[in-house]
């Protein structure tokens, strides 16, 4: 049984059985018969397909919103995820013609040669709760597109998601066999993937999630994308527009509670701004308004359980145990439960965790910086590499210092965006792989040569 205990009032909001290892071995093995005949249709049928499938998403969306409230406690105010899950499949759809061409090298009276891009077989994704419509259709629109079949688990937290996503892409053509939500447990998952159940494996989680996924791929030789954990940093520069910075910098540490995979965790400033963005992040921090997601006034809702709440609440603790100073007092709505008061710590160094591990919630230390060279070396200093942001008036100071920067993505002048033209990926412990961009495509393909010698 899993079970979602929704973070408005620690109740639980719904429940699931999770299948038995005869059932899912059955679920794979339908999306394994379903396949050919899948890739065998049209391309363009198949993008129009998964085209109807998210526009019944869309008419979905009055009821989607409060689901998500009620399941990882997004206010309502914000309108759900619906314009950035239908930017990033209308964009994977645009390209597929152009991402899964034949690449021709010669057809001669001689010859044919040419790579052909073909499908994995069954994809198995594997969606987090944070953003679980944006998160699971970066990999189930081109999967889809490409000609695999997809079984996707969803997080516990967001039990209804994949149901919802089913239903629509059910409705709109997409056969049963060929999209299917699953309930599985953790051992379920490890040993269907070591059974080599799957052609690929897409997982966004935590570090210790996408482990466990490598172990169970282990010798199996089943390609892993793996996007995990982040610490992303932020640079303002001496030249940058101040409130501009301060306004998404600490809009990218605090919006969704500080629950975005490339939100802002640490804050580098030029030393001579320093004072001054700090007073201008408490301002606005100070004035958001914690409380019930359901409520169209809470602009911060809590966070998706209490043990998450708890773990930031005890990053803090350390660091202000360690000398690091809380800017912002507690927010009535903070009972020790989900709801947690965002903070911003200054005089905190990377010997703290709150400056090195992931906290994943509404929490943002800020350091100044003496140059360049200071905030290349501290932005570095850590584990994790997904995005970086840099903040200046000058486009090739910032490539220079982008280019130094060990991340997967680097931004200048804004953050805590995916672009679905760029390839989403990161280094060092945020995982491996890549989703969208036309190498998103290649990533759940396979290339393969037919070299063709005409009698």
């Amino acid at each position: 049984m899993i079970r979602c205990i929704s973070p408005i009032d620690g109740s639980v909001y719904t429940e699931r059985d999770t299948l038995s290892a005869d059932s899912a071995r059955a679920t794979v093995q339908r999306a394994q018969a379903a396949q050919s005949a899948w890739a065998a249709r049209p391309l363009a049928e198949r993008i129009a397909l998964v085209q109807a499938g998210v526009a019944k998403i869309g008419e979905m969306n009055d009821e989607i919103v409060p689901e998500l409230a009620h399941q990882m406690g997004r206010p309502v105010r914000y309108g759900g995820e619906f314009g950035g899950f239908n930017e990033r499949a209308t964009y994977m759809a645009k390209i597929a013609q152009d991402a899964l061409a034949d690449i021709e090298i010669e057809n001669s009276d001689s010859f044919r040669r040419v790579i052909k891009r073909v499908p994995h077989g069954v994809v198995l994704v594997v969606a987090p709760w944070n953003y679980p419509y944006m998160t699971a259709i970066n990999t189930v629109a081109p999967a889809l597109i490409a000609g695999n079949t997809v079984v996707l688990k969803h997080a516990s937290q967001t039990l209804l998601v994949g149901e919802r996503l089913a239903a629509a892409f059910h409705a709109a053509g997409i056969p049963e066999d060929v999209f299917q939500n699953v309930f599985l447990d953790h051992q379920t998952t490890s040993d269907l993937i070591a059974a080599k159940s799957f052609g690929f494996v897409n997982f966004t989680g935590s570090v210790g999630g996408g482990k466990a996924m490598e172990r169970a791929a282990a010798g199996t030789f089943t390609g892993v994308g793996l996007e995990l954990g982040g610490k992303d940093p932020g640079y303002v520069c001496d030249d940058a527009d101040l409130d501009a910075a301060v306004d998404t910098l600490i809009d990218g540490a605090m919006f969704n509670s500080g629950q975005c995979c490339c939100g802002i965790e640490r804050i580098y400033v030029a030393e001579q701004h320093f004072d001054a963005f700090v007073a201008k992040a408490v301002a606005i921090v100070r004035g958001y308004k914690l409380g019930n997601p359901l409520d169209p006034e809470t602009t911060l809702g809590p966070m998706a359980h209490k043990r998450f709440a708890d773990e930031v609440r005890a990053q803090t603790a350390e660091a202000i145990a360690a000398g690091a100073i809380a800017h912002i007092d507690t927010f009535a709505q903070d009972d020790g439960s989900a709801y947690l008061t965002p903070q911003i710590l200054t005089n905190v160094s990377h010997d703290m965790r709150v400056m090195r591990d992931e906290s994943f919630g509404p929490v943002v230390g800020i350091m100044p910086v003496k140059d360049d060279a200071e905030a290349i070396r501290l932005m570095n200093d850590s584990d994790f590499g997904l995005t970086a942001s840099i903040w200046t008036r000058d486009a090739a100071r910032a490539e220079a210092i982008a280019d130094q920067i060990e991340t997967g993505t680097v931004f200048m002048n804004r953050a805590d965006y995916l672009d679905p033209g760029l390839c989403w990926t990161g280094c060092k412990d945020t995982g491996r792989g890549g989703g969208l961009s036309i190498i998103g495509y290649h990533n759940l393909t396979r290339p393969k040569s037919y070299h063709l010698k005409k009698a």
